[in-house]
């Protein structure tokens, strides 16, 4: 009889060892579950397809910190084509410096109303001056907010007769805005200033 005792109570520790081996087996296995399923839907959320051509193409999403250099660069040169990318024409000068204005605040506001005091965008009318730009680089400090820039471009003076080259370099400092329609990176340019504006040698 105490033998039959002793048996079932082996048994009863074995099942008891297996009933506990068994729960946690079940918790490891569900928690891996668990942890898989976030991993995989965080992956389908980070992929976007995009319809082009009747062909599925498919991105991927960033972090904005991702981007931060390539998007600063983007707006400094928008800002920078807008505000001096100029024609002959009053209404063209006015929609770009409003365009440039929406994504710098007001040392650029500053510099536009220096510039129409002292004349030069009736100069550029009455001369009928095409005035172009093109951004050669832009170099960036992003260690420190707001974000310093130094930009380094090439401004083109268009006469019918001839065309001016002028080395430009200006500076300034990148905050982050909230994003509109007007302002799509959502930064803004403050403290800008020219540091150069000179004549370019002429090749020969």
């Amino acid at each position: 009889m105490f033998t039959q005792f002793k048996n079932i109570d082996t048994a009863f520790r074995h099942i008891k060892r297996f009933s506990l081996f068994l729960i946690v087996a079940c918790v490891l296995l569900s928690g891996f579950s668990i942890y898989k399923s976030t991993e995989l839907v965080s992956e389908m959320q980070s992929k976007v397809y995009i319809l082009a051509n009747g062909k599925a193409i498919e991105a991927f999403s960033t972090t904005r910190k991702d981007n931060l250099p390539v998007e600063l660069r983007d707006h400094i040169k928008t800002f920078h084509n807008y505000f001096f990318s100029l024609d002959p024409d009053d209404k063209v000068i006015n929609r770009n410096i409003a365009n440039a204005l929406y994504l710098a605040d007001e040392s650029a506001k500053k510099m536009s109303d220096n510039l129409k005091e002292q004349g030069y965008y009736n100069n550029i009318i009455s001369a009928n001056i095409s005035q172009e730009i093109e951004v050669d680089s832009i170099s960036l400090d992003i260690d420190q907010y707001p974000f310093y820039f130094r930009c380094y471009a090439t401004q083109r003076l268009i006469r019918s007769s001839s065309v001016m080259q002028k080395m430009l370099i200006t500076q300034g400092y990148v905050r982050n805005v909230s994003r509109s329609d007007n302002n799509p990176h959502g930064f803004l340019i403050q403290r800008w200033e020219t540091l150069k504006n000179i004549d370019k040698p002429s090749r020969p």
